[in-house]
């Protein structure tokens, strides 16, 4: 915090980040135009800034950062920015197309220092800016204790980190941050009751407080309440749908339930506003392929394979659950396709088997039970398809 103090808007290193080349030119422009920044460097989405700040000599002291991105979006870019120790007081100014409830709330997540909707001028910047910095050199009383009371927590005095949130929640009874961090700092003594407590206010004072819905669909969980763990895990994702983890964890605690379609329906939210994240498709894909949801995994491992065509264990999963099914012909062909290079991998093998059968290609079905029974013997199924063929 000390070098931000000797920072003038003049000689910052500013990263622009956005995946669209003519707003990064945009903003790039409009700093020229009102000389801010020493250097200004830029990156097309969140994942190569993230690269750029945690090389030894990024030397960025501001980051002006798009919401939505592929790869890695302005809020998680801003996540692993607040939880990196050396990075985390880096200002950061979020751009949004649109300041809907969704972003505020995420941006609120990870304590977003500000942000500035599209379209914007050079004078709205420069106020921001200007704004944001003055906020980092005198930051409020609350803010100050916040600061204190995380790096006691770090120095392993969790006490001395409580009591100055306390004070925190204190210096401004309106605002929701300190009573989360309370929450979250109870949790880590145990004390499940005071979390609890801490967080239910959080939620009072800001009915936005998607960490604080989060954090006590957690604590219900844990405790076997699964109703109110339900109801505060749909809260948060009501209020912010993008995040993956807690769209997993609700997904669970539904199926849980025995409320596939709830579950469902809480996936397809979550492809619609991460539609290309390939480790987010091939998790769906698994968990509706395992219950009871083959229409939606059917859509995940297709959307895979557009991506990357040659993944061959794609391929047999796809053909796997086409044959769930009953769509036998086209099971058949992404299954052919896998056992070019699964030669020997016996559920394959039987798995085309089973729809060469129902196709009535018994000629087929047979050399390929035959080839599973000669790796497994003991294996009935192949020894049933063979009676039948």
């Amino acid at each position: 915090m000390d070098s931000m103090n000797s920072l003038t808007p003049q000689n910052m290193n500013i990263l622009i980040v956005d995946d669209m080349d003519n707003m990064r030119r945009s903003i790039r422009a409009m700093l020229k135009l009102i000389k801010y920044g020493k250097n200004l460097y830029e990156a097309p989405h969140g994942k190569e800034a993230w690269k750029m700040l945690q090389g030894k000599n990024h030397g960025i002291d501001f980051i002006i950062s798009d919401y939505n991105m592929p790869y890695m979006s302005g809020t998680d870019l801003l996540h692993n920015l607040r939880s990196n120790k050396l990075l985390r007081d880096i200002p950061f100014l979020m751009i949004t197309a649109d300041a809907n409830k969704e972003v505020v709330a995420e941006a609120a997540e990870h304590d977003v220092d500000a942000y500035l909707t599209k379209p914007f001028v050079t004078a709205s910047l420069e106020t921001k800016i200007d704004e944001l910095l003055d906020k980092t050199k005198n930051p409020d009383p609350q803010t100050k204790l916040l600061k204190e009371s995380k790096l006691a927590e770090e120095n392993g005095d969790i006490k001395k980190a409580i009591k100055l949130a306390i004070e925190a929640s204190k210096a401004n009874r309106n605002l929701s941050r300190p009573y989360r961090e309370l929450g979250r700092l109870f949790i880590k003594i145990k004390n499940v009751k005071q979390a609890i407590a801490q967080f239910s206010q959080a939620i009072d004072l800001n009915r936005l407080d998607v960490t604080s819905y989060h954090y006590l669909g957690q604590l219900y969980l844990h405790q076997g309440k699964l109703d109110k763990a339900i109801d505060y895990y749909s809260k948060a994702m009501d209020i912010s749908p993008r995040h993956s983890d807690r769209a997993f964890k609700f997904a669970n605690l539904l199926i849980k339930r025995n409320l596939p379609k709830k579950a469902e329906k809480v996936l397809r939210l979550l492809l619609k506003h991460d539609p290309k994240n390939q480790e987010t498709l091939e998790k769906i894909a698994m968990m509706a392929g395992s219950n009871g949801l083959p229409d939606l995994a059917i859509k995940c491992y297709k959307d895979l394979l557009k991506h990357a065509p040659r993944r061959l264990s794609i391929h047999k999963r796809l053909g796997m659950t086409l044959q769930e099914k009953g769509q036998h012909n086209q099971a058949s062909a992404y299954l052919e396709k896998a056992a070019q290079k699964f030669t020997e991998d016996v559920e394959l093998l039987i798995a085309l088997a089973r729809s060469y059968l129902a196709m009535d290609m018994l000629v087929r079905a047979d050399r390929c039970a035959s080839k599973a029974a000669q790796l497994d013997p003991e294996n009935r199924e192949a020894k049933s398809i063979l009676t039948q063929c």
